[in-house]
């Protein structure tokens, strides 16, 4: 699996035998019952379609590798599952031994079990504990037949052992489910469902198909690794597969995941406009119309999905959606709650109605929320920083530390949960630790511009003047800070601070930066004026009696000649992993941080 992993150029797939695959892999999916990797494999060959295969097989027959005896048993059968009665049709196969047949046998089993416990916890909030019953049953079956499974039914004995959360063994089936059938996407898709980290997926041992670009993509999105997922899509769109819907949308999810809203939402736009009644990731668009506060346009999508089905758990976090936006919190919750009825393991709908909970200050039904996204995934950072701000309200920041830690391993690259851990550690007097979340939250991109202001702040509060000055500094210099609230009492800081210190022209550079501010307009008018005091009052004694050793060995080699640009820092940022007042860390250059490829 390395070398996919590491894959920087172009890949060569034989379009060809793709096509060829893919119109095998509907046929096998559809007489199985597995609606929705025909589907998808349907939506990948119409991508493909201008591409002409050049030799291919007659179309055979559903009833092709069942014997005849079996094949009305079959056929029946099949269509009572697709009405989905499971029951009846697990019932009139029972006894048959063609591979489809025993599949579907199985399978009708399976969901007839899933069907009944969603029925029971909608209507008595208890889940059926048959159920449970249905998959160790399963799970026998499977045991005994050991050497006579195909990729089919190792993908169903694959979600059996998920169910049971017996994570580890179904890694193991699932690879050879994929191994048997690469072109069964549904096993694809578990098994990146299972990989929690990227060590984890790399030492998956997998098949050499061109099916393996598709999952590594997948499995990016899923740990959210944006920039690889970006960049495989892209080769997977210069390989021919450019029109795929089900690509442009992967590279849009990607793109929010970056948090590259305008970028994400032109893709969805485009998607819209090519294929208008595709409801499939609807709910990460209307959350992009929601973040850009676009109220009409979301609107119309919530009436759009609407009139293509309102029975769809899109549609209705679409719904949710629109009404948070309006702040009408209650009935958003209400369409969430509709969601998970139709849809129990829809984990954006949990995650929403979570923040919904925290917009109502009911933070216990907030946390329930959030563990339950967890229950499903335990990969998304956003339930775990959902937990960490639920039990921030309520004041237990032993809690936060332990919720934002689990998010910001989760997502390395993302400041804010750096930036909320260091505040729990900051109000538990945990200086140290505070101290280096900030100092680790600016390192890997501040997002919201707030790591170096705390940072001075918290040295500022410790009582290190010259790290203070060091960290303000560095924030002034920012282009991103511009506008933020808290710059004028940085610059108010450095004023007072090289005015301390008689370095006058630095301390005049801040001071009339302060007049540009009205809360601290009348601070840099009284800096100002002790500094026109102090150069009036300057004499040949008095500046002889000045030694420069008198100054901090920080600041002994700046230059008291200082144009009105802006200042540069005049020594580097410290590093909380020294000792702050010391001055002896290398000059901070910002990187950005990533996850081996």
């Amino acid at each position: 699996m390395q070398p996919l992993l590491n894959t920087k150029g172009d890949i060569q797939i034989d379009l060809n035998q793709v096509r060829i695959d893919i119109l095998n892999g509907i046929r096998e999916c559809n007489d199985r019952g597995l609606i929705q990797t025909a589907k998808w494999l349907a939506e990948l060959n119409y991508a493909l379609k201008d591409h002409k295969i050049n030799q291919i097989e007659p179309p055979r027959p559903p009833e092709y590798d069942i014997i005849p005896e079996e094949r009305e048993a079959y056929s029946l059968a099949k269509s009572f599952f697709d009405c989905q009665e499971y029951d009846r049709a697990a019932h009139f196969i029972e006894n048959c031994t063609s591979p489809k047949c025993v599949f579907l046998h199985k399978y009708s089993q399976y969901m007839s079990s899933e069907k009944k416990k969603l029925d029971n916890a909608t209507d008595t909030g208890m889940e059926n504990m048959e159920s449970t019953q249905v998959l160790l049953d399963l799970l026998s079956f499977f045991k005994a037949n050991r050497n006579t499974l195909d990729g089919y039914l190792l993908y169903l004995e694959g979600v059996v052992l998920k169910k049971l959360d017996l994570r580890s063994q179904a890694v193991t089936v699932l690879q050879a489910a994929v191994a048997a059938s690469p072109t069964l996407w549904a096993a694809w898709v578990e098994l990146a469902g299972l990989a929690n980290e990227y060590e984890a997926l790399d030492s998956l041992q997998l098949p050499k198909h061109w099916m393996m670009y598709f999952f590594a993509a997948h499995a990016f999105v899923e740990l959210k690794l944006s920039e690889q997922a970006l960049e495989a899509y892209m080769v997977l769109a210069t390989a021919g597969f450019e029109k795929s819907t089900y690509i442009t949308a992967q590279m849009a999810i990607a793109h929010h995941d970056r948090r590259d809203v305008d970028s994400s939402l032109t893709l969805f736009r485009d998607l819209y406009q090519n294929d208008p009644y595709r409801l499939d990731n609807w709910d990460v668009f209307s959350h992009l119309l929601y973040l850009k506060d676009k109220r009409m346009e979301l609107a119309n999508l919530a009436q759009k999905a609407v009139s293509i089905d309102k029975y769809r758990v899109e549609t209705c976090c679409v719904i949710g959606n629109y009404y948070s936006l309006r702040s009408e919190h209650q009935k958003a919750v209400l369409y969430f709650q509709r969601a998970l009825s139709l849809d129990p393991q829809y984990l954006s709908a949990w995650i929403l109605m979570g923040h919904e909970f925290i917009e109502l200050q009911n933070s216990n039904a907030a946390i329930q929320c959030y563990r339950q996204a967890i229950d499903v995934n335990r990969n998304d950072y956003r339930a775990w920083n959902g937990l960490g701000q639920a039990y921030e309200i309520l004041g237990l920041n032993g809690y936060c530390i332990y919720y934002y830690s689990r998010a910001a391993q989760l997502k390395p690259d993302d400041s804010r949960m750096l930036v909320s851990l260091g505040e729990a550690y900051e109000k538990m007097e945990k200086i140290p630790n505070a101290l280096k979340c900030y100092y680790k939250a600016h390192s890997t991109g501040d997002i919201e511009g707030m790591a170096l202001f705390k940072l001075a702040k918290l040295y500022e509060k410790s009582n290190m003047p010259n790290s203070a000055a060091a960290a303000y500094t560095a924030a002034c210099q920012e282009p991103a800070n511009a506008g933020s609230k808290e710059l004028p009492a940085a610059q108010r800081y450095l004023a007072q601070y090289y005015l301390r210190f008689s370095l006058i022209d630095h301390a005049a550079h801040y001071a009339y930066k302060c007049l540009e501010h009205e809360s601290t307009k009348e601070a840099g008018k009284n800096i100002l004026k002790t500094i026109s005091e102090k150069r009036l009052s300057a004499s040949n004694s008095s500046q002889a009696n000045f030694k420069p050793e008198d100054l901090p060995d920080a600041i002994k080699n700046v230059s008291t000649s200082i144009s009105h640009e802006t200042p540069k820092t005049p020594f580097p940022l410290p590093s909380p992993n020294v000792t702050p007042d010391n001055f002896s860390t290398p000059k901070f250059t910002r990187h950005n941080s990533k996850y081996k490829i």
